[in-house]
């Protein structure tokens, strides 16, 4: 399903179920995923990232989110964080 959103032109954007054990299949899109095309969000107040699963989600849980992601592609936190950055100004027409 994400190869045929990604080739809509679609973005795909990770929450917090990325961080859990047992999301096998996001973890390998947040893998395989152009990082051009990738966002992040908490998801707010639901679906807490690990390690702060079973506390109401904050917006300032996104950075555990990031983690996660640079992580699993082996890259630096700044490197997904400055991506991601970049992805929202674009699809938010922002500078």
């Amino acid at each position: 399903m994400a190869k045929v959103l990604l080739n809509m032109g679609f973005y795909l954007s990770f929450a917090g179920p990325v961080t859990y054990k047992n999301a096998r299949q996001t973890v390998e899109v947040a893998k395989q995923a152009p990082l051009d095309r990738i966002l992040v969000e908490t998801d707010s107040p639901y679906l807490t990232p690990e390690p702060r699963r079973g506390k109401r989600n904050e917006p300032t849980y996104v950075v555990e989110i990031v983690h996660k992601i640079a992580e699993i592609r082996n890259v630096s936190f700044e490197d997904i964080a400055e991506q991601t950055m970049r992805n929202s100004k674009t699809i938010f027409k922002s500078n």
